[in-house]
């Protein structure tokens, strides 16, 4: 199944741009490496910037940049025909195994509660980034959003009042978005969450854990 939500324009402009708290750009270039739509786009915005870069005055680069980038080159050494053939695809893509330090086996998850796990990955800028783990069937609180809310689905599916999201599929949440999340289907869901304020819970015990769980 391929990707059918994909991220907003705004998000990818402000990307392209360098403007989006770190959180926020794991997320986005997660999807961006998922979605042949949002990566065309994005290609876009950064041709437009390039455009106005050209328009700047030249800035001087350092006496050793030539010299390092020519050592670079020649550090990184020849093709090696006889590599070995490329693994499976992995579940997490290139932009969050650098944060994890490998595949999903390196996640250092931490339970929550009813099967679910999370892992909150290191950045900085306030906003936070972090893995879920939710057993299929299981449903999430019933919460809303203090701000921005980014989620994109790396394993398996969840559903809320606005659709059905796969892997590679992406919603973002805002202050109006109020929703109980279940993850449905086969696989358990795997998703990265992003979020700059604090969820509203309805319920009083999400509301107890929120503080330590840090959501």
């Amino acid at each position: 199944m391929g990707v059918k939500h994909h991220i907003a324009d705004e998000f990818l402009m402000a990307y392209s741009a360098g403007i989006l708290p770190e959180a926020f750009n794991v997320v986005v270039a997660a999807h961006v490496s998922l979605s042949d739509d949002s990566r065309a786009r994005l290609g876009a915005y950064d041709t437009v910037g390039g455009a106005v870069l050209d328009t700047l005055e030249p800035a001087e680069m350092s006496g050793g940049a030539l010299a390092a980038t020519l050592a670079r080159i020649k550090g990184s050494g020849p093709v090696d025909r006889n590599a070995q053939p490329r693994p499976a695809p992995s579940v997490l893509p290139a932009p969050v195994r650098d944060y994890v330090g490998g595949d999903l086996d390196a996640v250092a998850w931490r339970k929550i509660g009813g099967g679910v796990k999370q892992a909150i990955l290191p950045t900085q800028d306030g906003a936070r980034v972090r893995l879920l783990y939710i057993p299929s069937g299981m449903a999430m609180p019933d919460h809303s959003h203090g701000g921005t809310e980014m989620t994109l689905v790396l394993q398996g599916a969840y559903r809320d009042d606005d659709g059905e999201y796969h892997r590679g599929d992406i919603e973002v949440a805002d202050e109006e978005v109020h929703h109980t999340p279940v993850a449905i289907g086969a696989q358990d869901c795997i998703c990265l969450t992003a979020s700059d304020a604090r969820l509203r819970f309805t319920s009083m015990l999400p509301r107890l854990a929120q503080p330590f769980l840090r959501i």
